[in-house]
């Protein structure tokens, strides 16, 4: 490319005021130099200037810098091109020559453009990121002594996009790691579904549910799991994501269908954040009891096309809690009802019934004989051997309770006499069963039984049911030849 004097002096003068830095560049040694390792027979350069540094080493000191323009110099804080050509050294370096290697494939395979995104510095030490851009000039394709470069600092650009991918990456982090199971979930298909039910007029839709019950079934086969994090595949029991996904159906069932009725409801409402206590289940079929926090992110409030779900492992507190529920009603070493519950039950029946109410009042022959001579442990198992046989001889609404060191009551609900009685043939039989089942260690039991017509009668059944007990140890003692103290 020629020029006249006219057009060269408007040339350099747009060279020196562009708004971007600019280059003017020899690049007839690197020429050569390519030509050389052609030569030498190199068909993929890449592979070869990564076997030997020195070999890109090479390839940019045959790069000779012919000018720049002022904005250059500003660029890299140099005062003078002098300076700035004495410390190429310190502008280029770094990662600046594995990022090279772009710029060489291009140059390799004949193109007479090319570019690039590379790493500079400038003299005062500022990293600058620039996107290259390169042309050999006409006229000059033989020899490529005349190559115009043009440099785009964009260091603000690729500063904003590495804390980008910084925060993305640390957000994934954190859902990935989060000690409690995490869901992204899409209800936008949930969404349309309630919003076509508003558009038939409905109004009551807690009534419109009752009614179509399947249309519950039908939202939660509209929710699209997005993605869940690796607590959720440890705590479902879940080898992989795919595995989870494939599975669903077995996580939300059962009881998750009168909760998700609930969380509907919630939704029709406009309370876009739940906090709810449900079971899922595992996909090997064990229940897990969860606290469960759902949350439509609000930029995606128009469509609910993503939901955040926060699932807390509650199965251990839900156990703890019934044990100590249980505790509460029961007697740990027999398993019966215990005396709190006995007297609960006992109010209860008074208030409301059903009558008639039969009551059998049981005492154990002999536990302080056993006890004295065999020790208390021979004592306990004679008696979650009552336990066993009052256990099995009565059935929900009846009540049978350990109300005392060795004494028991059953109550009967809605049962008359001959109700009663078959209660008491019932646990006879059983008793005889047990003592078969521990031969060497007979279990006997004194019993009384009364009938209650009504509320204000029971306190009084319990008490002549008492005195027929006592009555019966009584004969019980007499019979056997026994101090009545032992027993």
């Amino acid at each position: 490319m020629s020029f006249s004097p006219s057009s060269e002096n408007d040339f350099e003068h747009m060279f020196d005021i562009a708004p971007v830095s600019l280059w003017l560049e020899d690049f007839s040694e690197l020429k050569t130099l390519l030509d050389t390792w052609r030569g030498e027979g190199v068909v993929d350069v890449e592979a070869y200037v990564r076997a030997d540094p020195a070999r890109m080493q090479a390839y940019g000191a045959a790069i000779k810098v012919l000018r720049v323009n002022q904005r250059t110099l500003e660029l890299f804080a140099a005062p003078d091109q002098a300076t700035l050509l004495e410390s190429l050294g310190s502008i280029f370096r770094g990662d600046m020559h594995e990022q090279a290697i772009q710029e060489l494939r291009q140059l390799w395979s004949g193109a007479l453009e090319f570019s690039n995104q590379t790493v500079n510095y400038a003299l005062d030490g500022r990293r600058l990121d620039v996107h290259i851009r390169g042309r050999i000039l006409t006229g000059h394709e033989d020899r490529w002594d005349r190559v115009l470069i043009s440099l785009e600092d964009n260091t603000q650009q690729i500063e904003s996009r590495t804390r980008l991918q910084r925060s993305e990456e640390y957000a994934r982090g954190l859902f990935e790691h989060s000690p409690v199971s995490l869901w992204v979930e899409d209800f936008s298909a949930v969404k349309r579904l309630l919003d076509d039910v508003r558009r038939q007029g409905i109004r009551d839709f807690q009534t419109f549910l009752k009614v179509h019950p399947e249309f519950v079934g039908r939202c939660m086969q509209e929710i699209r799991v997005i993605d869940v994090n690796q607590q959720t595949l440890e705590m479902f029991g879940a080898d992989s994501k795919a595995t989870l996904f494939k599975e669903i159906a077995k996580v939300f069932r059962g009881e998750m269908h009168e909760s998700f009725a609930e969380q509907l409801l919630d939704l029709w409402e406009g309370r876009l954040f739940q906090q709810r206590e449900v079971v899922n289940y595992s996909l090997s079929g064990e229940a897990v009891h969860i606290h469960m926090q759902f949350s439509i992110l609000e930029e995606r409030q128009d469509d609910w096309s993503m939901v955040l779900l926060s699932l807390v492992d509650i199965t251990a507190r839900k156990k703890a809690e019934a044990y100590l529920e249980y505790l509460g009603k029961h007697d740990v070493l027999t398993q019966l009802r215990n005396r709190a519950f006995y007297v609960e039950e006992l109010n209860r029946l008074t208030r409301k019934g059903p009558f008639p109410v039969g009551v059998v009042v049981i005492d154990m022959n002999g536990l302080k004989f056993i006890n004295d001579e065999s020790g208390h442990a021979a004592g306990d198992a004679m008696l979650r051997r009552v336990g066993e046989v009052l256990g099995k001889a009565v059935d929900v609404p009846a009540c049978a309770a350990r109300i005392g060191g060795d004494e028991f009551s059953v109550l009967l609900p809605g049962v008359d006499e001959r109700g009663v009685q078959a209660a008491v043939d019932r646990i006879q039989s059983l008793l005889e069963l047990n003592n078969q089942f521990y031969p060497g260690s007979v279990l006997s039991l004194s019993m009384g039984v009364a009938i209650a017509a009504s509320g204000d009668q029971i306190e009084a059944a319990v008490n002549r049911a008492d005195q027929a007990m006592y009555a019966a140890k009584t004969r019980y003692y007499a019979e056997h030849g026994l101090e009545r103290r032992r027993g």
